[in-house]
């Protein structure tokens, strides 16, 4: 078999923004690809075009990953068909917009099974054959919130984004040497639909224009930097900024600058 015949990358969020950019980058690469998420039509629309564009194989899983049992129906699916799952982009995920007490334990429940329980999964049921075949590639996608202090509002956003930075950190150590590299990617504000769902565009179109990225470069430097097996990888010049001093100002400085950052952009309801 051919080496674009072995080799398949699985994303999840595939639909729209960072992780549809991502499957570009991949098919581009001459990885097929399996696209995941909720929306069907949007999937098989992509994928179509994948295949018209870049000549590679295409397997559209409609799936919700905030249900305990679809990961495990992904994973079945693709052993059913055959597929070798040589690289795993774990980009779905949402914010639950307002103060943790303002939502239903539900919501937050169903932003924890998909954004930390879903990720664990899924690569725990395909590590084992990346490193079986010495090869894989693993990207988490994480944020730029994960490595500065946590804002009000969103409350869980930036500590389900910073569990994946770690999580990361530890799979890339355990597996350093064998052949499976592993990056948690971490942007910052993103042209993507992420802000309209959460129902913050109003305020995310008021910030300079050079604080955003496109999705299209975001998942170009993501598979640069799991292909050059970098644990964490910070997007943009300002973004890097940001992280340097979150690393290095007095803590209770950057504290009072996202505090009132935050008020700025983010959701508060009460």
């Amino acid at each position: 078999m051919t080496e674009r015949e072995q080799r398949w990358a699985l994303i999840t969020g595939a639909s729209a923004g960072i992780g549809e950019e991502c499957a570009n980058v991949f098919a581009q690469n001459g990885f097929n690809v399996v696209l995941v998420a909720r929306r069907e039509d949007r999937l098989r629309k992509h994928a179509n075009w994948l295949e018209s564009k870049y000549g590679v194989e295409t397997h559209v899983i409609q799936a919700d990953l905030e249900k305990a049992d679809a990961c495990h129906a992904v994973f079945d699916e693709t052993e059913r068909m055959g597929l070798e799952i040589s690289a795993l982009v774990n980009n779905a995920g949402y914010g639950v917009p307002g103060h943790f007490s303002a939502s239903e334990w539900a919501h937050h429940e169903a932003s924890i099974e998909l954004m930390v329980t879903a990720v664990c999964r899924l690569t725990y049921l395909y590590l084992a054959k990346m490193k079986e075949h010495h090869y894989g590639r693993i990207i988490n996608v994480a944020s730029l919130a994960a490595l500065v202090p946590g804002s009000a509002g969103h409350t869980l956003y930036g500590a389900q984004k910073a569990f994946l930075v770690k999580f990361s950190q530890s799979l890339w150590a355990e597996n350093y040497g064998s052949g499976v590299h592993v990056s948690a990617l971490c942007p910052g504000f993103t042209y993507s639909e992420f802000h309209d769902v959460i129902g913050v565009r109003e305020q995310m179109s008021e910030l300079p224009k050079f604080m955003w990225m496109d999705a299209k470069t975001v998942a170009e430097q993501g598979f640069q930097a799991v292909m050059d097996n970098k644990p964490v990888y910070v997007n943009g010049r300002w973004n890097k900024f940001v992280a340097w001093m979150a690393r290095h100002l007095p803590p209770s400085l950057i504290e009072a600058i996202i505090r009132r950052q935050s008020a700025k952009v983010r959701r508060q309801e009460v």
